[in-house]
């Protein structure tokens, strides 16, 4: 079973060029380790929340913008074992220096949960972050099919969700304080492809105004602590290609 390896950033705006540069030279030693697709996307239309957002989970600041981004393996086990040999790499020592702080950059290991859709020509992203307790995980997973029907009737082009399943806890900041995590609620990933900026904005417009349609169902999990945003497709590395 694939399985994805999930991470947020704060980047400042003016490094946006030498970030792309360091993830493109990145990308050679994650494939060498196992490394089947990595996507990198630049904030676009992310909004500011009242309980939590994107930039509160990396503790933005004013001059820099929100990388959301993935890599996907084909098991968890490879992942696991590319963490060890990234540390053993005297290669890794050539890459570029990053251009952000690393320190509020969060990163978890995350198994799929539902997949719909394909990404011919992939023009925005819109990426997804919150927390569910792990008592309603079917609850969450059976809501996921009428959404998705909701979204690819707007005009998205696929659906990729995540269950956390390796979420370290950081020092400054993780997902789990990014979501406002309670106990016993796991944090979840996820993201819509589209076409293009103008046909994600459109639809999130009508959206807006069908959010209480009675065909939604209820969500099993704190909506308030959900985030959301628009990014634009920055890098899509595939060892496939």
């Amino acid at each position: 079973m694939s399985y994805f390896t999930g991470a947020l950033a704060a980047v400042p705006t003016a490094n946006k060029d030498k970030y792309l540069h360091h993830a493109k030279a990145a990308w050679p030693l994650f494939r060498s380790y196992g490394a089947l697709r990595m996507v990198e996307t630049w904030g676009s239309d992310v909004p500011t929340g009242k309980v939590t957002d994107f930039y509160q989970a990396v503790v933005a600041q004013d001059d820099e913008t929100v990388v959301f981004s993935w890599m996907e393996w084909p098991d968890k086990a490879t992942a696991d074992a590319s963490w060890q040999k990234m540390e053993n790499d005297p290669a890794m020592k050539d890459l570029p220096e990053m251009p952000f702080d690393g320190a509020r950059m969060i990163f978890g290991g995350f198994s799929p949960l539902f997949s719909a859709g394909d990404t011919p020509d992939t023009g925005y992203y819109q990426g997804f972050l919150l927390a569910v307790p792990e008592d309603n995980k079917s609850q969450y997973e059976a809501m996921i099919e009428p959404i998705w029907q909701m979204f690819q009737s707007g005009g998205a082009s696929s659906i990729t969700e995540a269950w956390g399943t390796d979420i370290p806890k950081g020092k400054q900041t993780d997902f789990f304080r990014a979501t406002k995590a309670q106990d016993g609620e796991v944090p979840v990933i996820g993201w819509t492809t589209w076409p293009d900026r103008e046909t994600y904005l459109q639809a999130i417009k009508l959206m807006d105004e069908k959010q209480d349609a009675p065909d939604i169902p209820d969500m099993p999990f704190d909506g308030m602590r959900m985030m959301w945003g628009g990014f634009e497709p920055l890098l899509d590395c595939s060892a496939r290609s």
